[in-house]
């Protein structure tokens, strides 16, 4: 089958993210794994192509990707847990999806991972992050990684949570939510998505791309409790007895809610020159308060 110069293959395409970007380019393929993923796009008043597939199946994976061109790989988890690791989820996932976009003739990919992802840190999920990337830099498709930190879009669980504490009284957060952040819009996100499915863009190259401002997550709590004409009294949970009880956890449960790879993801500190990586995509980065206005302030709520 001949490619199709327009046609992307999204793999992960149920998320947030994910249906977003099949709503905004003109020709997709959605590529999920379950049947009531397509079953949820097709929920969103979305109609594209959609391939169901595991990302084992070799045979699978490359008809999903025939016909295509460019391949986005929106795959990822934050947290291991029964029958999901990193490593599968990340490095094996990404070799395989590689393999087949290679074998479908597809000519570019763009995976989307996460500041401070590199194979040798120390935090297991940004360790895997950092593999599957090299992987891919290194594979037989040129590819395009875009490393991201919190991001904010519309009706997102990013925007959810950071919602939730703005409206709080009491708040507790780890280390008086002294973690540096440097969110970034989802629109801007969708046009770096854009930009690097562009041929005319260097491929094989790596940018953060990171919000205008770089601020600790306290102050960008208060920031979005303003919006409500509110200001939550913050108590400071030492690092050490979160560490300790997400510890705990993972003893008791087969599921926690939350672990220490996870914990160590959430509670690193964001700060990259996200400007430069606009100023290479060619976008412009949407101001911080507009982005609160809009996705987690009243507006967001009443939209």
């Amino acid at each position: 089958m001949q490619s199709d110069p327009g046609r992307v293959l999204v793999a992960g395409a149920n998320g947030h993210l994910g249906r977003r970007l099949l709503a905004r380019l003109p020709r997709t393929r959605a590529l999920v794994r379950r049947e009531g993923a397509a079953d949820a796009i097709r929920a969103e008043g979305l109609d594209p192509e959609i391939a169901v597939a595991e990302y084992g199946d070799a045979q699978a994976l490359r008809r999903a990707a025939e016909g295509c061109s460019a391949l986005v790989l929106l795959v990822g988890i934050l947290k291991e847990g029964p029958g999901t690791s990193y490593e599968v989820a990340h490095e094996l996932t990404s070799e395989r999806l590689a393999d087949a976009a290679a074998a479908a003739g597809i000519s570019r990919i763009v995976y989307l991972s996460i500041v401070g992802s590199t194979p040798d840190s120390p935090n297991a999920c940004l360790a895997s992050k950092g593999r599957a990337e090299q992987i891919l830099l290194h594979g037989p498709v040129p590819a395009v990684v875009l490393r991201l930190p919190m991001v904010l879009g519309p009706g997102d669980y990013a925007s959810a949570a950071l919602r939730r504490k703005a409206q709080a009284k009491v708040l507790p957060l780890v280390r008086a939510g002294s973690t540096l952040e440097q969110p970034v819009d989802a629109d801007d996100v969708l046009a770096a998505i854009e930009k690097s499915l562009d041929e005319t863009f260097p491929a094989d190259s790596a940018l953060d791309v990171a919000g205008p401002e770089c601020l600790p997550h306290r102050e960008l709590v208060m920031r979005a409790a303003a919006l409500y004409g509110n200001r939550p009294r913050i108590v400071s949970i030492p690092y050490g007895a979160m560490r300790a009880a997400v510890s705990l956890l993972g003893l008791v449960s087969k599921a926690p809610p939350i672990t220490l790879p996870m914990l160590e993801v959430l509670e690193h500190d964001d700060r990259v020159d996200g400007a430069a990586a606009a100023k290479r995509l060619g976008i412009e980065l949407t101001p911080l308060d507009e982005t609160l206005r809009r996705c987690v302030g009243p507006e967001a709520e009443d939209g």
